[in-house]
């Protein structure tokens, strides 16, 4: 029995691929079929089952993309509905895969679909449970992600409650736990770093696993602190229901290279949005007049999820030569599949044509302090819950993943610094706003990482938030 976590970082999302006697399972693909199918050819193994835990709300899982390469079948849980050919299981039903048994829980309360499923060894021992959003790794996931329901998000935190004490706390404690995602994710708020780990320890250290704990305790601590989730969850979750186009298709519409009269052509017919994907230090050196900078050496794909409200926006962007496939491939994950191309030579091409070139301001930490003493603004792009912590007297709080329904806070005739974490979010909002004619705008390099280091005045709390 082979089982091996396939973890991408940028959405701090796992998948799973489990084989036995030349049978195969993938549990939670991503959207593109190539890793899966790669090591199934390396094992020479046939993939049986693609296991779904739930409608994924926080990327489009490659569960279509990869039952028509390998002719596997779909499965869900109970009660799921899914638009296309799959097999929705029984709770306890099982499945078997070379010489080992996986066996369905029903898991609801993160979506009322979500389940877990347990893997049994070649000697029918409880080996591992695969719990999708249901238990994390110091926490459980949140229970207001579900599509279209009429329960609330304290009546799914009860299902929820109900489902780890009855289906998961009896298992022994030497069951190794491989959660569907890691610290990072949106999909909880107290995740650990750790990407797999032992059930015991989870019952001794997961707040929400304490056999004391009541219902109404449980619900209580697991909505505490919830803000509204980045506006694409409930699309993507459809998207996973409902079915989407296959990644072929996404990417021989994205990876078209435009000449620069080209791509100002679909810019212009189009309507396109412009993102610049290349690094920060390459962003404010110059790039094209309203196009904004989301790196993909950054959380590419749950920036662009957040920021861009409509999953059909055409899109065309700037990269570093080679990556086109992996911005295209980025944005699918999070259903963006309206790429339109990239700018064949990129901004050295743009240059070459004479076309126009807007650059952006930034200052160090160092070169801020004089003018922050002056009265400078100073703009904090991180999470409430960051700032709450630990911001710079006097800074004004703008996350930028609620950007879009704050614009009406910047005013024109300020003089704004925009600072994060790390530089990275701030260059983020800094090129919006430019996008978006506020030109009085300055990066600070570095943030507050940088900003500590310079002794600014700074305001701290002993608690912090628990937002999401």
């Amino acid at each position: 029995m082979k089982v091996e976590q396939i973890y991408t970082g940028c959405l701090a999302e796992a998948a799973y691929y489990i084989e036995s006697k030349g049978e195969a399972v993938v549990i939670d693909p991503m959207r593109e079929p190539e890793p899966y199918l790669e090591r199934a050819k390396a094992d020479g193994a046939k993939i049986k089952y693609i296991l779904e835990t739930h409608f994924h709300a926080d990327f489009v899982s490659g569960h279509l993309d990869l039952a028509k390469h390998t002719g596997a079948t779909i499965v869900y849980g109970p009660t799921a509905v899914p638009q296309f050919k799959a097999h929705v299981a029984a709770d306890g039903e099982v499945l078997k895969v070379g010489d080992v048994t996986i066996t369905v829980l029903h898991t609801p309360g993160h979506t009322m679909e979500s389940s877990t499923y347990l893997l049994r060894d070649e000697n029918g021992t409880d080996y591992a449970i695969f719990t999708g959003d249901t238990l994390f790794l110091g926490d459980v996931g949140r229970p207001d992600l579900a599509i279209k329901t009429d329960l609330s998000r304290e009546d799914l935190a009860g299902f929820l409650f109900d489902s780890l004490r009855n289906k998961i706390m009896p298992l022994g404690d030497e069951v190794i736990v491989y959660p569907g995602h890691g610290a990072g994710s949106a999909c909880g708020k107290k995740m650990s770093s750790d990407t797999s780990g032992r059930l015991g320890d989870q019952k001794r250290l997961n707040y929400a696993l304490r056999p004391d704990m009541t219902r109404a305790e449980f619900v209580k601590e697991v909505t505490e602190g919830l803000v509204d989730p980045p506006q694409y969850f409930p699309k993507n979750a459809m998207l996973n229901k409902m079915g989407y186009d296959s990644i072929t298709e996404v990417r021989q519409r994205g990876l078209q290279a435009h000449s620069v009269r080209a791509f100002k052509t679909v810019w212009e017919t189009q309507e396109a949005l412009i993102i610049d994907t290349r690094s920060k230090e390459d962003f404010v050196k110059g790039f094209i007049p309203g196009a904004i900078f989301i790196g993909v050496d950054g959380s590419f794909a749950s920036w662009v999820g957040a920021l861009i409200p409509d999953l059909q926006q055409p899109i065309l962007f700037i990269a570093d030569p080679g990556r086109e496939e992996e911005v295209v491939d980025r944005l699918a994950r999070v259903g963006y599949d309206n790429a339109m191309g990239y700018l064949d030579g990129g901004m050295q091409a743009w240059k070459v044509a004479g076309e126009d070139i807007d650059t952006l301001d930034e200052v160090t930490p160092k070169e801020l302090l004089p003018l922050y003493k002056q009265g400078a603004v100073v703009l904090d792009v991180r999470k409430t819950s960051e700032f709450n912590a630990q911001h710079v007297e006097g800074s004004q709080n703008f996350p930028l993943d609620f950007i879009n329904k704050n614009m009406s806070q910047i005013q024109h005739n300020t003089r704004y610094f925009v600072s994060c974490a790390t530089g990275y979010r701030s260059l983020i909002a800094a090129s919006i706003l430019k996008s978006r004619g506020y030109d009085n705008v300055v990066n600070v390099v570095d943030g507050l990482k940088g900003i500590m280091e310079e002794k600014f005045p700074i305001t701290e709390f002993v608690e912090q938030s628990t937002e999401l």
